[in-house]
Formats: structure tokens, sequence, C-alpha cells
């Protein structure tokens, strides 16, 4: 176990602003699988925008204020690299949010229910990591949920497997192959990135234990 209040330079602001930036995250998981539960007329980018907006600005503060701290309660390569992690998360939802809008007329009622509970359960956990860096973290929970974000990203690419199976069963005309390959490759990337954040997060973590 270590205490982050025990360093010299204690500032909340960087936990605020790294926490904010999780939930921006978790923000832009929650429009998508709202995004998805819509018919396809209904369907705008608008929330996915903001969100990606915010996650920029909130990175970009946090660039400017290390630059203007001294002491950081967490070392700067630590901070830098987990706010570009978490932006990374609502610009590729994004990215799938266009490219869903865009290939609508080949998908034919495609579901992505199984990618989007098993990005729900990522998210969630991700969020609760990056809670307990302000704190008293304990270094075996933050390994058992980095663990259980490495089953979540095994579990996806498993999944993926099982959709590529389908899709070059030769069923499918070759553009609705193109469209959901880029489309759950897009999903799988977003898991890919909540993965990576976690295990910055156990490393920061690890190295104050």
């Amino acid at each position: 176990m270590f205490s982050l209040q025990r360093l010299l330079g204690r500032d909340e602001k960087f936990f605020n602003l790294l926490e904010a930036g999780a939930q921006e995250a978790r923000g832009s998981v929650e429009a998508l699988v709202h995004l998805l539960a819509l018919p396809h007329h209904q369907r705008v980018l608008d929330e996915f925008v903001l969100r990606r907006r915010e996650e920029k600005r909130i990175a970009e503060k946090i660039s400017a204020e290390l630059c203007r701290t001294f002491v950081t309660p967490l070392e700067r390569e630590d901070i830098e690299a987990l706010s570009s992690a978490l932006y990374k998360i609502p610009r590729t939802i994004e990215k799938f949010g266009e490219r869903i809008l865009l290939s609508h007329a080949l998908l034919n009622g495609a579901d992505f229910s199984k990618q989007t509970r098993l990005l729900e359960q990522t998210i969630d956990v991700l969020s609760t990591m990056v809670g307990q860096l302000r704190g008293h973290a304990n270094l075996e929970k933050v390994k058992e949920q980095n663990d259980r974000l490495q089953y979540f990203e095994q579990e996806a690419d498993r999944l993926m497997l099982e959709l590529l199976q389908d899709l070059y069963s030769g069923k499918y005309e070759s553009l609705r192959v193109i469209a959901l390959r880029d489309l759950y490759e897009l999903l799988e990337r977003v898991i890919d990135r909540c993965r990576d954040c976690g295990n910055i997060i156990f490393h920061i973590v690890l190295k104050h234990s």
C-alpha cells in the first residue's frame, strides 16, 4: 500500500482533472449505448463531439498545469501518459459514431450489444481505478482490477474472432463485410484503450508501493 498524501507537492487539481477525464470517457460509452438504441434517422454525433472536445480541453488543462506546477503529486510523465490515454477513448468512440452513420445502409440490423456490454464493464472498472489514485491505493486491489481489464480485453479479442468467422463465411456482401469489420475493430480498439489506461495506473501504483 502507498500513500500519495505523503508526497511533497500533493495537489488535488491533477486528481480532479484525471477523474474528470475518466468521467468524459464514461460519458462517451454511455452516449454510444444510447446511439445504438436509436433508429438511424434519430442518430446524431453531437454528444460524441462534445465529449471528445471536453476530454481534449481537460488534457490541455493538465499540460498547462504541469508547466506551472513545480512539484506534482505523481510523476509528470505518468500524469501526461494517463491523460493522453484517456483522451483516446472518446476520440475512438467518435470515429465509431461517424462510421456507423456513414455505413448505415449496409448494416441491416447488425448487433453490437455483446461489445457494448463488455465496454460498459470495462469503463466501470477503469473509472474506479482512476479514482483510487487520489487516496490510498492498495496494490493488490489495483492489480486485481487491472487483471479484470486484461480479461475484458481478451474477451473482446475472442469475440472479434467469432464475429470475423461469421463475416468471412461467404453469406454477406463484400461491402457489408468491410463496413462491419471496420466497426468491430473500432469497438475492440476502445477496449484496448481502456486496458492501456489500466496498465498506466497499475504501473503508477506499483512504482510507489
